[in-house]
């Protein structure tokens, strides 16, 4: 039980990883060529991009949680509405202050990695990890006789 869980943390920790690529990538582009000069617009687009595509793998591949795609998203976008505003306004009083953006951005992306991790696995998937069935390895009973359906 400890290794799934070691390895589930992992899991999240390099797709996050991808996420934060994104992230960065849709910030430094928004920042450097688009030359949007405000700290927020270009923090909340880059995040939205970066939760749409950790959720998506991390529901699949991660957690393997047959829940609800809608309730599970619900309960994710529970914790953005806090996590968001929270940052986006520390973020944007710290960046108005002298704070180089590029550090507060990896600050408010290690809180949101940690943060994210414990709420999804804890909360959002705490009774639904691994009960995604995997349809190539699926029983598959037929006339009478069960057969494996390995595709």
């Amino acid at each position: 039980m400890a290794n799934k869980e070691f390895i589930r943390t992992v899991k999240f920790t390099l797709f996050s990883i991808s996420a934060g690529i994104i992230q960065i990538g849709l910030f430094t582009l928004m920042e450097e060529v688009f030359k949007i000069d405000n700290y927020w617009i270009c923090y909340l687009t880059s995040l939205i991009a970066s939760v749409l595509w950790n959720f998506t793998i991390n529901k699949k591949v991660t957690f393997r949680s047959a829940s609800n795609v809608t309730v599970a998203m619900t309960l994710v976008l529970c914790f953005y509405l806090v996590f968001t505003p929270v940052s986006t306004v520390l973020g944007n009083l710290a960046e108005i202050n002298g704070v180089n953006e590029y550090v507060v951005l990896a600050i408010t992306m290690i809180a949101n990695f940690v943060l994210e991790y414990l709420y999804t696995r804890y909360f959002v998937y705490k009774n639904s990890c691994d009960t995604a069935v995997d349809k190539t390895k699926q029983d598959v009973i037929k006339d009478g006789q069960k057969e494996n359906n390995n595709i």
